[in-house]
C-alpha cells in the first residue's frame, strides 16, 4: 500500500475553483462582477459565476456568496454601456436571459475581455470562444422571442382576461412583453410562464390615450387555472375554439400533408397549447357540412 501513495500528498487546494454565486437576477449577477473586480479576483483560472439557486456544493469547491447592490450594479452597468454599447449590452442581457448551464461565468469572461481590451470591437471577435458562445446563444434566444410572439395563443375568461400559458426554452417573457404592449391595447390579457412561475399581465384601465399602461408581474395563480384553463373559458372562448379548429381542420389539404415540414415550421413542444391542436379528429363540429 505504501508503494501506491506518495509521499507528497495533492493539496485539495489546489484543485479548489473559486466560484461566486450571485442572487438569480441580472443586478445580482452585476453585483458579482463588481465584488470580483474590487476584490482583484478577475484574473483567476477557475473562476467561475453561478447563480445561487443552480449551485450543487461540493467538497472541493470553495464558493462565496455575494447579495445584490442596486448602487454597486449600477457603476457596473453605467462602465458596460460605455465599453459595449447598447447592441453589446442587449447581447449581455440576451444571454443573460438564457439560463444557459455556466452563462454566468461566459458572460464575465466577455466582460473581462472588453475591460481588458476597451479599444476592440470585441462582439466581433468570433475567435474568442466565450464571445462566441455569447453570440450563438443570443441567436437562439432570439429565436425563442421570435416563436413566442407567434405561437402564443390568448383564451377568453370569464373575468374578460386574454390568458396565455406559455413553457419557453429561455426566459424570453422579458422580451416579448413591449410586442404584445403595443398591439393589444384595447383589453386586459396575461401570459403566464408555467416554467418559471411568473407572468406578465397588461390591465388596459390603466392606460391613456397617448400611453399604453405599464406592464405587471404576476406570480401564485391558481393552479386549477394554470392546468385546466377550460374551467374560467367564457362562453365566447368556447365558441371560438370550435369555430377555429372547424376552420384548421377543413382549410387542410391531406394530399398536400407534409408532417415533416409542419414541425419545422411549427415545433411539436409548442402543440400542447394550440386550439387547434387540442380535438380528436373525429369530433362532431369538425366534420365537413356541404
Amino acid at each position: 500500500m505504501s508503494q501506491l501513495m506518495p509521499n507528497n500528498a495533492f493539496a485539495v487546494g489546489n484543485i479548489t475553483s473559486s466560484i461566486v454565486l450571485y442572487e438569480p437576477s441580472f443586478e445580482g449577477w452585476l453585483s458579482a462582477v463588481f465584488y470580483i473586480y474590487a476584490n482583484r479576483l478577475q484574473d483567476g483560472e477557475a473562476l467561475q459565476l453561478t447563480a445561487q439557486d443552480c449551485y450543487v456544493p461540493s467538497l472541493i469547491a470553495e464558493a462565496t456568496s455575494v447579495a445584490t447592490d442596486e448602487d454597486k450594479a449600477e457603476r457596473v452597468l453605467t462602465k458596460l454601456n460605455k465599453l459595449l454599447g447598447r447592441s453589446g449590452m442587449r447581447n449581455l442581457l440576451w444571454g443573460f436571459l438564457s439560463e444557459k448551464d455556466n452563462i454566468g461565468t461566459t458572460l464575465f469572461q466577455v466582460v473581462k475581455y472588453a475591460i481588458d481590451y476597451p479599444s476592440r470591437h470585441i462582439m466581433q471577435d468570433l475567435v474568442n470562444l466565450d464571445v462566441l458562445e455569447l453570440v450563438q446563444t443570443v441567436k437562439s434566444v432570439g429565436r425563442e422571442k421570435h416563436r413566442m410572439e407567434a405561437f402564443v395563443r390568448f383564451e377568453h375568461t370569464t373575468d374578460d382576461i386574454y390568458f396565455a400559458r406559455v413553457e419557453p426554452d429561455f426566459n424570453v417573457l422579458p422580451l416579448i412583453g413591449e410586442h404584445f404592449r403595443q398591439r393589444y391595447q384595447d383589453q386586459h390579457w396575461a401570459i403566464y410562464d408555467l416554467a418559471r412561475g411568473y407572468g406578465i399581465y397588461y390591465d388596459k384601465s390603466q392606460s391613456t390615450r397617448s400611453r399604453p399602461a405599464a406592464l405587471q408581474t404576476i406570480t401564485d395563480l391558481d393552479d386549477a387555472v394554470l392546468h385546466n384553463p377550460a374551467s374560467i373559458h367564457s362562453a365566447d372562448e368556447q365558441r371560438y375554439q370550435k369555430f377555429w379548429q372547424g376552420y384548421f381542420t377543413n382549410v387542410n389539404i391531406k394530399e398536400r400533408k407534409n408532417p415533416r415540414l409542419h414541425k419545422q415550421y411549427l415545433p411539436q413542444r409548442y402543440w400542447k397549447y394550440l386550439s387547434e391542436k387540442q380535438v380528436l379528429p373525429n369530433a362532431e363540429h369538425l366534420q365537413k357540412k356541404r
